[in-house]
C-alpha cells in the first residue's frame, strides 16, 4: 500500500463465523485514498469529535473549493498551515501535527497527532495530542485500538516522551482503548468553554518503554472507541 506508515493486525469477527485477521495500516492522505474519505464525510461521519457535523461540512466545502490544498494541509509537521479556529469561533497559533487515515483496504477512520516544539507538554487549549474516529461501519474490530499503538510510534518519532488522551466519563469504550495502549488516568478535569465545559477525563502514556501492541485483537463484542458520541479528543481540527 503506497504512502503506509505502519501495520497492525486486527481480528474482524464475520457473522456466525471465527474473527479473520486483517491487516490495518495508517496511510497519509493521498488523492487516491480522496474519494472514500469524501464518501465518509458524506454518509454523516465526522473527523472532528468535538465539531461533529459542522467539521464535517467545512472539509467538504474545501474538499469542493481545491481538494489538493485540503489533502496537503492534513500533513503539517512544521506547522506552515494558518492558525486554528477553536469550536467557539476564537483562533490559536497552529501546532505542528498531521493527521493519518486508517485503511485496511478501504477507508476505516482517521486519526491525529500535534506537538508543542520542545516540549512534551501541550498548550492549554489543546485537550491531548492524540485523537481519532472510526467509521461506524467499521467499529467493533479492533481499530481504534491498532490505530492508536501505530500512533504512539510516530510520536516517539517526533520526540514525544508522553502524549496525553482525553474521553468523557460515560466513553467506557473510549477509555478501555487508551489503557489498552498503557495509558493512565492523571486528571479528572472540566473542558474549555471553547469546548462545551463538560467533564473529561486525561489519560497520560509514557513513551519511554515500547507501548503499543504490534498486534491487537478485538474481543468479539466489543467496541472501538469512537463508538460514544465522543470518542476522544484532541483539541480540534489540524
Amino acid at each position: 500500500m503506497p504512502n503506509s506508515l505502519a501495520d497492525t493486525k486486527a481480528a474482524v469477527p464475520p457473522p456466525g463465523g471465527a474473527p479473520l485477521l486483517v491487516t490495518l495500516q495508517l496511510v497519509k492522505p493521498a488523492l487516491e485514498f480522496l474519494p472514500e474519505y469524501k464518501a465518509a464525510l458524506e454518509r454523516g461521519w465526522s473527523a472532528d469529535n468535538v465539531r461533529g457535523d459542522v467539521g464535517a461540512r467545512e472539509e467538504l466545502q474545501k474538499i469542493a473549493t481545491d481538494l489538493a490544498a485540503f489533502v496537503a494541509g492534513l500533513d503539517d509537521p512544521q506547522a506552515k498551515g494558518g492558525p486554528i479556529k477553536l469550536p467557539d469561533g476564537s483562533t490559536v497559533p497552529r501546532l505542528p501535527g498531521f493527521r493519518r487515515w486508517m485503511w485496511d483496504g478501504a477507508f476505516c477512520g482517521s486519526i491525529g497527532l500535534r506537538w508543542q516544539p520542545g516540549t512534551s507538554e501541550l498548550p492549554p487549549h489543546v485537550l491531548g495530542h492524540t485523537g481519532y474516529a472510526v467509521v461506524p461501519w467499521k467499529r467493533g474490530r479492533g481499530y481504534a485500538k491498532g490505530a492508536l499503538a501505530l500512533m504512539l510510534l510516530e510520536a516517539r518519532r517526533v520526540g514525544l516522551t508522553f502524549v496525553y488522551v482525553t474521553a468523557h466519563p460515560d466513553n467506557v469504550a473510549s477509555q478501555a482503548v487508551i489503557r489498552a495502549n498503557g495509558g493512565r488516568l492523571v486528571e479528572r478535569f472540566h473542558e474549555p468553554a471553547a469546548y462545551g465545559g463538560e467533564e473529561s477525563l486525561r489519560f497520560r502514556i509514557d513513551l519511554t518503554i515500547k507501548a503499543g501492541p504490534s498486534v491487537a485483537h478485538a474481543v468479539q463484542g466489543t467496541l472501538d472507541a469512537a463508538d460514544g458520541p465522543c470518542g476522544t479528543s484532541d483539541g480540534g481540527e489540524l
